[in-house]
């Protein structure tokens, strides 16, 4: 079973999609803030994050240039209500395979995360 990482400060939306992915299969945990993103994925094997980019103290972008710092190989789809055309190339640039808008369409959500998963690293 896949291993997916919410990351999001809005913990409504982190308990509706922990559990329409767990519906679909997904073995799925979520962290509130930027900072505990890294402390989860050392103690638990995670396939892909899904990733905010504006959240309080370390947004979404330092997390993506830390996870390039520290060379951590993970998948990562940005899911934010903040897009744009720049905050889609900046991500992609920094390693994010794909880039979804809230409120997200949870059909066009699980073809990218299928799409994503199935992608050699």
């Amino acid at each position: 079973m896949e291993s997916i990482l919410i990351v999001d400060d809005d913990l409504k939306l982190c308990t509706v999609l922990k559990e329409e992915l767990t519906e679909v299969g997904y073995n799925v945990d979520y962290v509130n803030n930027g900072f505990d993103v890294f402390g989860f994925i050392r103690s638990n094997p995670v396939d892909l994050l899904l990733l905010d980019l504006k959240m309080p103290g370390k947004d979404g972008f330092e997390v993506l240039k830390e996870l390039n710092d520290q060379k951590i190989d993970i998948k990562i789809i940005v899911l934010t209500a903040y897009a744009d055309v720049k905050s889609a190339i900046d991500s992609a640039k920094m390693g994010a395979s794909d880039f979804i808008s809230k409120p997200y369409d949870l059909d066009e959500l699980l073809i990218t995360i299928r799409k994503v998963l199935q992608r050699d690293t």
